[in-house]
């Protein structure tokens, strides 16, 4: 399939959910096109990423400010504050499960939601909203779920490609009384973990804005590899140690 050009599809225009004030339109294959994992981990290697069953890539007139990330995994090696985040949390459990729909995922959810992006179109989801937004029928995806005690803390959503993982969402419980633990960075460390188990090169961690506060903690994890010109390039920046997915 893959040996196979891909008809291309560009969207129309419109409002950037990332830099205010821009537009932008996205690139998406064909939607008579079956869809499958070979496919996807294809189009994951070109920049592409999915949300639900919607698989795209940003493509806008007069930006290139969205660029593809990857962390090689062998490569990696956890900083010092990293490695406190993952002392800190040695009384979580953590599992990878077949996605799936449960009250207990869709309320932590709700919960992640409603105390991040109330101001954003994803608050207030329903159950359909859950489902179309997390995976879909042919995506082998994974939750990796962290627990404390049997009580549900954290899920990041992981898709399982021959490319590497790729990290989809990460929702996790907005109690302030469980910001010390900082489970946002916590997911991706045991994704990265999670990727060399399974001897998968990358962890994709889907795009990287420079002028976007919301992903600045990607540069925490290095070395970090850009797609840029359709050429997978390593980039480094100092981290932000700050900074919380």
């Amino acid at each position: 399939m893959t040996s196979q050009p891909i008809q291309l599809y560009l969207t129309t225009e419109h409002e950037c959910s990332y830099l205010p004030g821009r537009m932008t339109t996205n690139i998406v294959p064909d939607p008579n096109l079956p869809m499958d994992i070979s496919v996807y981990s294809h189009l994951l290697k070109l920049g592409y990423r999915r949300s639900g069953d919607h698989v795209y890539r940003p493509h806008c007139r007069d930006c290139q400010e969205c660029r593809p990330c990857r962390i090689p995994v062998a490569q990696f090696s956890a900083r010092r504050n990293q490695q406190r985040c993952l002392k800190s949390n040695q009384d979580l459990s953590v599992h990878m499960v077949e996605a799936h729909y449960s009250d207990e995922y869709f309320e932590l959810y709700r919960d992640y939601l409603n105390s991040r992006h109330i101001d954003g179109g994803m608050a207030n989801p329903v159950r359909d909203d859950y489902a179309r937004f997390l995976y879909c029928d042919w995506s082998n995806s994974y939750f990796l779920e962290v627990r404390k005690d049997g009580r549900l803390l954290a899920v990041a959503v992981t898709d399982i490609t021959p490319a590497g993982l790729s990290a989809i969402y990460t929702f996790f419980d907005p109690d302030p009384a469980e910001a010390r633990r900082g489970l946002g960075n916590f997911c991706i460390l045991q994704q990265i973990q999670q990727a060399r188990r399974l001897q998968l090169a990358y962890l994709y961690t889907g795009y990287w804005i420079k002028d976007c506060r919301k992903m600045s903690y990607k540069t925490n994890f290095q070395p970090m590899e850009l797609l840029i010109d359709d050429i997978w390039q390593t980039f480094r920046t100092e981290p932000r140690y700050n900074a919380q997915p």
